[in-house]
């Protein structure tokens, strides 16, 4: 007889969480608890976790002092737990996160890359288990930009490339910022495969390439991005820093003309629940914490405007605040002013990382048969450590598989006449270079002198365009045509310099006080 009522008491209890509430919505209900042996079940003795958040893409809930929480339900959505300071959510066996339920009862419709599985009504409980970790209050973490292979040999040129030299790093995490992949979405798990060797949490944003491209409509058009890697927009705090990832990629729908990309018909833009749950996630955030946004596409790309004016006036109060991109193939520092619709006291920093891939996994192999894949900002491949804390930020850019110090590329021409040696023009292109750095030069070790930031295409790589376009190309994929570099520094030779070879050194000081140096040959005649 007691376990006929303990049974209909279990049935009476796993109906009224799921029930719907006075208004006829749907609640969603469930624990957030402390996953003490990590087998992602909550066991005896393992308790719930109060003053966790919880969200359903649009609200967030806190949990009580029993780790318990609930949400509306309106249709299909993601329900994912906020990762709090100094725990952690179980990873798979590819290191990605696992933190959320998927809620789609129905299952995705029928499209070219397989999403979402019917997952049929709600549990009776969803609960997310998470385990304690250590976060110092200075941490960092590594930033890919697009690694966006098409295919499983250039995910190998990526393995060989970045991730053999990224294994091992001393990171909290990484995140790709978006074009995971380059439209063939069966490759996810592939390339999952490879990343996961670097040995650290992985986050992966939404990018234009990562869309199902037959999807009529945006809020169908991330469903195997959902399946693979969980919510496209979501929040986690990890030491003292709070990071924001976005889904920026607006899509507008299948392309009827059948000679059109397809793959070209978006825009930027957040929409109104992302922007609901962007405005409550940094309600609940101190007003001085640091807040870190990962989104695809830069700020500075074309956006529903009044999208990026919503999401200016949640930042604009926030005196520390950084925005991550990548989508442009180039690496830029900007700094957003009035003249941009910023309001704030300051300018708002936003990078645009430098890209994997580069230029598409274009240019002629080297001797281990990897693209040279130069960006059209002259800068080569490579991937951002930054070191994040309560204090700041600093950004350090790594070219792959070169030195740590290659920062720069110096162009001079090999021979100069003494006579003009004034007139003779030095470029510097800094990779990683700002407005905000100082750049010098010298010859000879003589005086440190300064140089001027021009935007200009950078010189090696208009010779490499010109030897495409000649009658004996090299092999590889075309490079994609130059673009105005934002990181070139010119400077001219001093007058009647002494004959001989000598070095021409470049010295920059970035807006973290980092130094870097470069030099270069020269024969002065």
């Amino acid at each position: 007889m007691k376990r006929l009522v303990a049974i209909a008491c279990a049935l009476a209890l796993a109906l009224s969480l799921a029930a719907p509430d006075a208004r006829g919505v749907e609640m969603a209900r469930g624990l957030v608890f402390a996953d003490q042996d990590g087998d992602g079940r909550r066991g005896a003795g393992e308790p719930g976790l109060p003053d966790v958040r919880v969200s359903n893409g649009r609200e967030i809930a806190v949990t009580d002092g029993d780790g318990r929480w609930e949400l509306p339900v309106r249709g299909d959505c993601v329900l994912f737990v906020i990762k709090p300071r100094g725990w952690a959510p179980p990873l798979d066996d590819q290191n990605l996160p696992r933190f959320h339920h998927v809620h789609c009862p129905a299952g995705s419709p029928a499209l070219r890359f397989a999403g979402v599985a019917p997952t049929g009504p709600l549990p009776a409980s969803v609960d997310f288990p998470l385990r304690r970790q250590q976060e110092p209050d200075r941490f960092r973490a590594v930033l890919f930009g697009d690694t966006q292979p098409r295919d499983q040999k250039e995910i190998d040129y990526l393995a060989h490339d970045i991730i053999e030299e990224v294994a091992g790093v001393n990171a909290a995490f990484g995140v790709t910022l978006g074009d995971v992949m380059f439209d063939d979405l069966s490759l996810f798990g592939s390339l999952n495969a490879a990343v996961a060797r670097v040995g650290i949490p992985w986050r992966n944003v939404l990018g234009n390439h990562d869309q199902n491209y037959d999807s009529p409509d945006d809020a169908r058009a991330d469903e195997t991005f959902t399946r693979v890697y969980g919510p496209p927009y979501y929040s986690f705090d990890w030491g003292p820093v709070h990071f924001v990832v976005l889904d920026d990629v607006y899509w507008r729908g299948r392309v009827a003309d059948e000679d059109a990309y397809a793959g070209g018909n978006y825009t930027a833009g957040l929409g109104a629940d992302q922007l609901a749950f962007l405005g409550r996630d940094l309600a609940l955030c101190p007003p001085d914490q640091l807040v870190v946004l990962f989104m695809h596409i830069p700020l500075t790309a074309p956006w529903v405007e009044a999208d990026r004016e919503a999401l200016f006036r949640l930042l604009e109060a926030r005196p520390r605040c950084l925005s991550v991109s990548a989508h442009y193939h180039v690496m830029a520092h900007v700094f957003l002013g009035a003249e941009d619709g910023w309001r704030g006291a300051a300018p708002h920093h936003h990078f645009i990382n430098a890209t994997t891939c580069g230029s598409w996994w274009s240019g002629a192999p080297d001797e281990l048969g990897i693209p040279h894949t130069t960006m059209r900002d002259g800068a080569p491949n490579g991937w951002t450590l930054a070191t994040f804390g309560a204090d700041g930020y600093r950004l350090a850019f790594k070219a792959a598989r070169r030195p740590a110090d290659h920062q720069m590329s110096i162009f001079a021409p090999e021979v100069v006449a003494r006579a003009g040696a004034d007139t003779t023009e030095v470029l510097a292109n800094v990779f990683a270079g700002s407005e905000l750095s100082r750049v010098e030069m010298r010859l000879a070790g003589g005086e440190w002198r300064p140089m001027e930031r021009e935007e200009r295409e950078d010189p090696y790589y208009a010779a490499m365009k010109a030897l495409e376009e000649g009658d004996t190309p090299p092999p590889g994929l075309r490079l994609p045509r130059a673009g105005k570099s934002p990181h070139i520094w010119r400077g001219l030779l001093p007058a009647d310099p002494p004959a001989g070879t000598w070095a021409i050194e470049v010295r920059e000081t970035d807006m973290f006080g980092q130094v870097h140096q470069g030099r270069r040959l020269v024969r002065i005649e």
